[in-house]
């Protein structure tokens, strides 16, 4: 029910009961009281005159002068004279009393009418302020055809939309031409792939969906295929787009012979979502499935090196954390497959046309990002420097990816440079980092001192750690039972009470052998003579 329907509700017979068609109104005669409940609720009975007439006043001369000039009504069951009927400044009846005797007193207001009423003129104020802002936006767009031309093939219709990018062309602060300049040996180090080092990187190809939605199986249709190569040094952008749904097979069989001239994939979550879903849609349409090529896919890397910066993975947010790059007037990644079932349903085409720029800004990201982690990877390299501006934050990200690739010095190198730039949480994490390479490079000394370092800024349980690193150290490499000893005591958060306490009864069983086995030792020794 709306607020008109509530009011006029109200302004009936009360909560609960139904409002009239039409108000009745019954005109008393002269003299004569209304028949029924006409007195309003807590009046005064009326006075019996001798012959058992009622009389409404003392004077039954001024009695019929007021009923004579001026009728009385019955409306909705309350007895109401035309004389003392008003309205108030907001609009609602009220009756002011008589100044005769007889008056009979106004019915109580009931205040869920003049809410309502209030709550309709709010709604009306707001109905004339949005009416005036419509009035004043930009008109929009006119509708036109959607960007995409259709293209004859031997497999059949395909519409296509394209684009050539020259080589100086940047996306953010990376030029795209960097992924031509990577390494197959540092980008397998980076990806933790060792198939990737003999992939000539001068022919990948880089791919990215837009779907109809998350609905899993055969109820996600990629309806955008996006893919980008490098012809020469410069970038052209290719993307299938779907008409109609059923029309797929065409499209994937471009796709496939596309693939067939790459040498590798280069996605953005590839792996998880865009290739295993076009395999499906290659078995579903009974088009044969293209050979596998090496998968590059840049969600592992970027979760790898950017995981200490603590705001995830996202495919947008690298773009503006890492590359400087921010998207103005982008589409809203979950609206996309409503506006293309808007489309099927004969919608203007020109709605989908930022569907397609986000699909373009992401292929640009994927060479732009490629390109600079490889750049910032480089870096660490024998003979070269880290930049001191590096983020220390992701310098300690890339000397992780280092050692887990094995490549020990490069990941010494991005470990420093981290602890250097960061006096915090990072610099100690990072110097911890660097005394276990030190110690993989068999030198204890030096990872006793990375250690000792990083308890200058350690506090809580990240201080018992390092102290629980330096008790094992300084025991098992570094022969120092009493250094042992005393950090075992200060790494009790380390680790759990049972085991803390048996590391520390056996430093200290340890010691007690060696001091009572020291003076027997000293007994044995023969006596030097003064001759």
């Amino acid at each position: 029910m709306d607020l008109k329907s509530k009011l006029a509700r109200l302004n009936g017979v009360g909560p609960g009961g139904r409002a009239p068609a039409k108000p009745s109104v019954n005109v008393v005669p002269e003299g004569q009281v209304p028949a029924g409940d006409g007195m309003l609720e807590g009046s005064p009975p009326p006075a019996a005159d001798s012959g058992g007439r009622n009389v409404h006043s003392a004077s039954p001369a001024s009695d019929a002068a007021s009923t004579s000039s001026v009728p009385r009504w019955n409306v909705g069951g309350a007895g109401v004279t035309a004389a003392t009927a008003s309205r108030t400044n907001d609009g609602t009846r009220s009756t002011a009393p008589e100044s005769s005797a007889g008056t009979e007193p106004s019915r109580p207001q009931d205040p869920r009418i003049a809410h309502l009423r209030q709550m309709l003129a709010d709604w009306s104020q707001r109905q004339e302020t949005s009416s005036a802002r419509r009035a004043q936006a930009p008109a929009p767009a006119p509708p036109g055809p959607l960007p995409v031309e259709a293209r004859s093939t031997t497999f059949g219709t395909v519409h296509v939309s394209e684009r050539l990018l020259a080589p100086e062309h940047h996306h953010g602060s990376a030029p795209l031409a960097g992924a031509l300049d990577v390494e197959g040996e540092l980008v397998a180090s980076l990806a933790l792939q060792a198939e990737l080092a003999g992939v000539d990187f001068q022919r990948m190809l880089f791919l990215d969906t837009e779907t109809t939605g998350l609905a899993g199986g055969t109820g996600t249709v990629p309806f955008l295929v996006g893919l980008a190569w490098f012809e020469g040094r410069s970038l052209r952008v290719h993307q299938l787009f779907l008409r109609r749904l059923g029309e797929e097979s065409p499209m994937l069989r471009v796709l496939s012979e596309r693939m067939a001239q790459s040498s590798c994939l280069v996605t953005f979550n590839g792996k998880s979502f865009d290739w295993p879903l076009l395999r499906t849609r290659f078995v579903l349409n009974r088009v044969p499935t293209p050979a596998e090529l090496p998968h590059l896919d840049l969600l592992h890397c970027a979760r790898r090196v950017f995981k200490h910066r603590g705001s995830g993975a996202r495919l947008v947010h690298m773009e503006e954390t890492v590359l400087g790059h921010r998207r103005i007037g982008d589409v809203d990644g979950a609206l996309i497959p409503d506006l293309y079932f808007r489309f099927l349903r004969g919608g203007d085409g020109s709605a989908l046309t930022p569907v397609l720029e986000h699909n373009v800004n992401d292929l640009l990201l994927l060479a732009a990002l490629l390109g600079e982690l490889v750049r910032r990877f480089r870096a660490g390299g024998t003979g070269a420097s880290v930049p001191a501006s590096e983020d220390p934050r992701d310098l300690l990200g890339f000397a992780g990816v280092a050692l887990r690739a094995r490549d020990y010095a490069r990941a010494q190198a991005f470990a420093q440079a981290a602890a250097a730039g960061d006096k915090g949480a990072v610099g100690v994490e990072a110097l911890a980092l660097a005394s276990r390479l030190s110690r993989k490079a068999g030198d204890p000394a030096a990872a006793a001192t990375h250690l000792h370092q990083a308890l200058h800024s350690a506090r809580g349980f990240q201080a018992a750690t390092l102290h629980l690193e330096l008790t094992k150290l300084y025991e098992h490499a570094l022969k120092d039972l009493p250094r042992a000893l005393q950090h075992a005591r200060l790494s009790a958060a380390a680790e759990l009470p049972e085991d803390h306490q048996r590391r520390v009864a056996r430093l200290e069983g340890r010691l007690a052998r060696l001091a009572r086995a020291w003076p027997l030792d000293l007994a044995g020794r023969p006596q030097r003579s003064d001759a």
